[in-house]
């Protein structure tokens, strides 16, 4: 017999007005119930100001420099590959638009807003369509004038993040990051005064909001970035939210010792329950192929702001940001010769979540339909970014591990375990430690579509007898 929760117990009311007790139990329960909404609502604009933070700490400044990366499990980021050298900056439009400059070349870049909205694309996604061009990002309210001949996109806030990507053609992952620093970026207007590159391929970097995610920090962040950021019309009824939980632009945040409890319970639901839309969920048109375990990682193709004709897709939402970062439509886009396509893993062959203490095998069916190249990547469950081994790799790439053969097919290997003789197919994980693959093909062909396609499962190896 299950025991009554008194929490599920009506409030009291008699004679239609509450009990001192009642009222008291509804108003703790609708500030939470407020402050869970609103912590999965704002979690993106959070998670964007981790990838300030982290670019902040290694001295990288706003408007001051570009990071560019190699990157690898020595930066903790939302499912960082390392197939293709990274370039992120913040900047700062708050005394006019910046210009990004890019030559022609194997580029793919994005510039999102604060809350990790869309503005536009750049690079091979892009309207220059990887020809080279100038890319104009324009302050909330500017209405001065727009130089012709220029990609121009709006922002609804002061800082955005430019993210960039340089493609290793052949593999040449020394080239492509060259070829970041050959981007210019600059204010309109300042043509000579571009941004510093600084590579921290060698550094450690935390470019995530872990350390604030599940306590009352978050809301002292979100507190600070609304504080410094315009009103975005749309999203006037979650401001709402928050103002009943004290956190209002242009007020001091000092919540009492009952608010600041309710807030940090709300974070830590909140972000669980995110988790549970990104690895447990159970949506139909999550499944990539119905005999397999993997699943789409984006559940709205071809839009970033998840938006379709019923509403806003929350929890397609809430599944992307949980894992990752940034959006824009050609990441989501499924069509051939389109970006890229990513599959997620979490799952064996026997529905069992991936453990880091059991070894596995996973078969790849080859010619795998990739236009330019593919990997799979493994990533820590807690963290949400690449296993931290002895290793030191958390990757098997088709341009640097993986032989070029006439094989039907390829075995790669996870665990704790090398398997003899094929180590640079394997990727090590730790007991102790969960994970999650995901597998990515740039440039898909016809089959990654139409099921001709597909690979296995993880498979459990039998332990030595």
């Amino acid at each position: 017999m299950t025991t009554p929760d008194p929490n599920d117990a009506p409030y009291e009311l008699p004679g239609g007005y509450p009990t001192a007790a009642s009222a008291s139990r509804a108003r703790d329960d609708a500030d939470y119930q407020r402050a869970v909404t609103a912590y999965r609502f704002w979690y993106p604009t959070v998670s964007v100001e981790g990838i300030f933070n982290g670019n902040r700490e290694i001295g990288i400044a706003d408007n001051v420099a570009v990071g560019i990366a190699s990157t690898g499990p020595l930066q903790v980021g939302f499912t960082l590959n390392s197939d293709t050298p990274y370039g992120a900056a913040a900047l700062d439009l708050t005394d006019g638009p910046m210009v990004i400059e890019l030559p022609a070349g194997p580029y793919i870049g994005l510039v999102d807003d604060h809350h990790q909205r869309w503005i536009m694309d750049m690079g091979i996604p892009g309207p220059d369509e990887g020809k080279g061009g100038r890319h104009v990002v324009l302050p909330p309210g500017y209405d001065g004038d727009v130089p012709s001949g220029h990609h121009i996109g709006r922002s609804n806030s002061f800082t955005v993040l430019m993210a960039l990507r340089a493609l290793p053609v052949g593999g040449d992952i020394v080239g492509a990051l060259k070829a970041l620093r050959e981007v210019k970026i600059h204010r309109l207007g300042a043509d000579t005064e571009c941004l510093d590159f600084v590579d921290f391929t060698d550094k450690a970097l935390d470019s995530t909001c872990l350390r604030w995610e599940d306590d009352i920090e978050f809301w002292k962040v979100l507190h600070g970035i609304l504080d410094r950021e315009p009103v975005v019309d749309e999203f006037r009824p979650m401001y709402g939210l928050l103002a009943g939980l004290g956190i209002r632009k242009g007020e001091p945040f000092a919540p009492d010792a009952r608010t600041t409890r309710i807030l940090e319970r709300a974070a830590r639901a909140g972000r669980d329950q995110m988790l549970v839309s990104a690895f447990a969920g159970t949506r139909p048109d999550r499944i990539a192929w119905p005999d397999r375990a993997w699943e789409w990682v984006g559940l709205v193709p071809d839009n970033a702001d998840f938006e379709t004709p019923a509403g806003l897709d929350l929890e397609a939402r809430d599944r992307w940001f949980a894992q990752a970062i940034v959006a824009s439509p050609a990441m989501f886009r499924r069509q051939v010769g389109g970006g890229s396509l990513y599959w997620l893993g979490t799952r064996d062959a026997q529905g069992d979540y991936l453990d880091g203490s059991i070894d596995y095998t996973l078969t790849v069916p080859t010619p795998v339909p990739a236009g330019l190249f593919w990997s799979l990547t493994v990533y820590d469950a807690q963290t949400r970014s690449q296993v931290q081994t002895p290793l030191g790799r958390a990757a098997v790439r088709s341009l640097f591990e993986l032989p070029q053969d006439d094989a039907d097919s390829i075995d790669l290997y996870f665990g704790p375990n090398a398997p003899v003789g094929v180590e640079n197919l394997w990727v090590e994980t730790l007991p102790g430690r969960s994970w999650f693959a995901y597998l990515r093909i740039y440039g898909p062909q016809e089959s990654a579509f139409d099921g001709t396609w597909r690979p296995g499962d993880f498979v459990r190896v039998p332990p030595l007898s």
